[in-house]
């Protein structure tokens, strides 16, 4: 009886690069941020209350991400050191998808990998002014943050913290205010270009 030879050798998967990929934002990505901000945002982006706690300062050391696609940034994220009402957090924001990409998860991963660092770096807190029911799922809500107000008019029920150490926004009352590090110079606000589609974002 002829046997026929069969071949164990194992085949290599064709594992498909993923869609996008996370990294530190670089100074080269700021042109398209603010031009993918001005489409999340809109025109009047710079007149918004949380603006108030980013304007003349620097983004939180080694806490501001880029989603790349195809050599395209396709999704921005940033925290930037505040006190809330005493205690230090951060404030997360903005947080801008491409609208072409919005099923892809860039959001969520760039959520995801923001928190992680930040909790690796020590944080204790992060707060954002957002859609509850879209942070819920990254363990945000309005629980300590009641007390809390931003300097400007907001909507309370978006008003949201996420405790990355136990207990760090016990106690926390008042008014958040930006503490982090002032800019050299005060940047000419961009161009700003028509409204697009929305992503889930956060201020």
């Amino acid at each position: 009886m002829t046997r026929t030879a069969v071949s164990t050798r194992k085949t290599a998967l064709q594992v498909s690069a993923a869609p996008f990929a996370i990294r530190a934002e670089k100074a080269s990505d700021v042109t398209a941020r603010e031009a993918l901000l001005d489409v999340c945002f809109g025109a009047n982006r710079h007149a918004r209350t949380c603006q108030r706690l980013r304007d003349g300062r620097l983004p939180a050391e080694g806490l501001a991400f880029s989603a790349v696609r195809e050599g395209r940034l396709v999704g921005t994220v940033r925290l930037w050191h505040v006190s809330a009402g005493g205690k230090p957090a951060l404030v997360l924001g903005p947080l801008a998808v491409d609208p072409s990409c919005r099923k892809l998860g860039v959001g969520a991963e760039l959520m995801r990998h923001a928190l992680d660092v930040a909790k690796r770096r020590g944080h204790g807190a992060v707060i954002l002014l957002g859609d509850a029911p879209y942070y819920a799922r990254f363990g945000f809500s309005a629980e300590k943050t009641a007390e809390l107000a931003l300097p400007g008019p907001f909507e309370r029920n978006r008003l949201l913290g996420l405790e990355l150490r136990d207990d760090a926004l016990d106690g926390a009352w008042g008014i958040i205010v930006p503490t982090g590090q002032a800019t050299k110079t005060t940047a000419k606000a961009p161009r700003r270009t028509r409204l697009g589609a929305l992503a889930p974002r956060a201020a």
